[in-house]
């Protein structure tokens, strides 16, 4: 991964963690001038940084602003692949969009493309995606497993339980998810994930994971035909979370388990994303492009498809739909 003189700057100034770092410490290190120092701080100053000159000691990162730039998911950042590039971008119409294109084009397994705002973006079955500014993290990851073309819908499931994972980690939160593709918080929608594919018959090209999750906004920011159905990790949780932090972790565990999928196929990906759910057990009404299905979740199989059971008594494999709970057996 080729880093920036300007990111190996901020870098050390937040694993400082409000201690002073010597101007001319970070000119020796990095082979350069203590005058091109000063002008990576003032860079760095104009992304919305507050930096503090202490006389005889040093630079003094004072305040971070709230952003998901590259700089900032970085530090934070523990994978060996997924992220190390990252392209963002202040607004656009859709960073899957932008990530399909750049997949064709080349991009390496790992490539993310984050945005603070997106003026159109879209969830399953094209359906609009509200991407408040600088509230969420609305990204999309580029993947390249060694895997055939007809597993590649399971990622969906390999990304809920990655997702789940980091949000508990970061906010102590129980998240739920719900099949296949919602991850909810007391009942309430906080995440959405659309994954596509680019194949030929007998190999994946890509995968393109896009990831939108509520984090920072207030309920007033939903439509109110949606403020009983979705929810932010700041109305939950009561405090403003870190992006930058969250979209590290999200990409740590993307990581490790698509890692174990790959290595190790479904098996342990279900047993996690049983442990997580809030669909088996449940009545509920699905729907798919052809019909309409009531009955109970049984589960899913090993290779991810719901399996249902019809008042009838008939198990139905449901491999994609719409799910509506409606309670308990």
């Amino acid at each position: 991964m080729n880093i920036s003189i300007k990111e190996k700057i901020l870098s050390q100034l937040i694993n400082a963690k409000g201690e002073p770092v010597s101007g001319q410490k970070l000119a020796d290190e990095l082979n350069i001038s203590r005058t091109m120092i000063w002008k990576h701080l003032k860079s760095i100053e104009e992304d919305g940084y507050v930096i503090e000159a202490i006389k005889k000691k040093g630079y003094v990162l004072q305040s971070i602003p709230d952003i998901v730039t590259p700089e900032q998911i970085i530090p934070n950042l523990n994978t060996k692949q997924l992220g190390r590039t990252i392209d963002y971008y202040t607004t656009c119409e859709s960073t899957q969009i932008i990530a399909a294109d750049k997949a064709r084009e080349g991009a390496p397994h790992g490539t993310v493309v984050i945005a603070e705002e997106q003026t159109d973006g879209r969830g399953r079955l094209d359906r609009s995606w509200n991407s408040t500014a600088n509230k969420g993290i609305w990204m999309s990851v580029i993947i390249r497993p060694a895997i055939s073309p007809q597993f590649a819908a399971q990622f969906t499931l390999v990304s809920a339980v990655a997702i789940t994972q980091a949000i508990q980690e970061v906010t102590n939160l129980t998240p739920e998810i719900k099949w296949p593709n919602d991850i909810l918080i007391n009942g309430k929608k906080v995440t959405g994930i659309l994954t596509e594919l680019q194949a030929d018959m007998d190999i994946v090209h890509s995968i393109i994971i896009g990831i939108g999750v509520n984090v920072n906004q207030e309920l007033s920011a939903f439509e109110e035909s949606i403020q009983k159905t979705a929810t932010s990790l700041k109305i939950e949780n009561g405090e403003e979370i870190d992006r930058s932090l969250l979209a590290a972790k999200i990409l740590y565990y993307l990581e490790k388990y698509g890692d174990l999928y790959v290595e190790n196929g479904f098996k342990p990906i279900k047993i996690l994303w049983e442990s997580h759910n809030c669909t088996i057990g449940k009545r509920i009404r699905a729907t798919t492009l052809r019909e309409t299905l009531e009955g109970v979740a049984l589960g899913i199989t090993n290779d991810g498809v719901l399996e249902i059971k019809l008042d009838s008594g008939e198990i139905r494999g449901v491999y994609s739909a719409d799910i509506h709970l409606l309670g308990k057996n």
